[in-house]
């Protein structure tokens, strides 16, 4: 296995991420990178577990898998909601959540 080359991917993975997160104001996008996210550092928790012969780390992923579905389903559930009420996924009308 080369290890070398899932850092990288793990690493790209996270970089647009992150990239989708911090740069751009569309939830969805916002929601996307996340999963980016947690899809690379799954990749890191399994190959580190291949690498050492155990199954601990796949069974951890299994569980970060699990809450990125739940998150998943509630962002986007609120997304609907926001959608309804605001006809608008973008940030910048999320002032009004403030209190």
């Amino acid at each position: 296995m080369n290890v070398a080359g899932v850092l990288v991917l793990a690493a790209v993975l996270a970089s647009i991420g992150m990239t989708g997160v911090l740069v751009r104001r569309n939830l969805l996008v916002m929601i996307m990178g996340v999963e980016l996210i947690l899809t690379a550092a799954n990749l890191l928790m399994v190959a580190a577990g291949v690498m050492h012969g155990q199954l601990d780390m796949q069974l951890l992923v299994f569980f970060v898998m699990m809450v990125a579905a739940a998150e998943a389903a509630v962002g986007l559930g609120l997304l609907v909601l926001l959608f309804r009420f605001r006809d608008t996924i973008s940030t910048k009308g999320l002032t009004w959540l403030k209190g």
